[in-house]
């Protein structure tokens, strides 16, 4: 949350309502220091103007400096569609040139034709071009992704219960580097 009093984010915000009011305030007191005039008028609305951008000046250095609301996962996600939706705006494009210049079809086939296979492409370039954004600005998240396979893949292959525990508090320990790490084994009622 912006305003919690653990993150100190919602500081950058007072801060910009403190230049406000005193942005209003010098503004009232523009026009009888300097009379009415086209230029106390044009001052009085560039501080206004210039106090209320501050807002959202503020509230994106707080985002950027506090990391909050997972900012880096909106800047992949919006990198990556912007990217996918280029690539089949160029696929389509070239599909439809290609039909109506190459091949001499006119009309909707060559249209319906070109829509249907963006369409058919967008799952498997959204998948591929999102696995490379996510390497270059999700990080954490590539790798966390990357640790979890590997240990699902050593897990197929190992029936020892003591092992298994020893190799998940290893990656557990080196993914997220808690305090203490402790598994809790059930055993199934009946059983000793």
């Amino acid at each position: 949350m912006l305003c919690c009093s653990s993150s100190p984010a919602w500081r950058w915000l007072v801060y910009a309502g403190a230049l406000i009011v005193v942005a209003v305030a010098a503004s009232l007191l523009i026009e009888p220091v300097m009379g009415a005039s086209n230029s106390a008028n044009n001052l009085s609305n560039a501080l206004g103007s210039g106090a209320v951008a501050l807002v959202p000046v503020a509230i994106g250095i707080a985002v950027l400096r506090y990391r909050l609301y997972d900012i880096d996962r909106i800047i992949s996600r919006t990198v990556a569609y912007t990217i996918v939706t280029g690539l089949l705006v160029g696929v389509y494009t070239g599909l439809v040139l290609l039909a109506t210049h190459v091949l001499k079809v006119h009309g909707p086939v060559a249209v319906a034709v070109a829509t249907l296979a963006a369409a058919a492409l967008f799952t498997p370039v959204r998948r591929w071009v999102q696995s490379r954004v996510d390497r270059r600005f999700n990080r954490v998240r590539y790798d966390a992704d990357q640790i979890a396979a590997a240990f699902a893949a050593r897990l197929k292959d190992t029936v020892d219960l003591s092992a298994v525990r020893d190799d998940l508090t290893s990656i557990v320990s080196g993914a997220l580097e808690p305090a203490h790490v402790s598994v809790w084994i059930s055993r199934p009622q009946g059983r000793p």
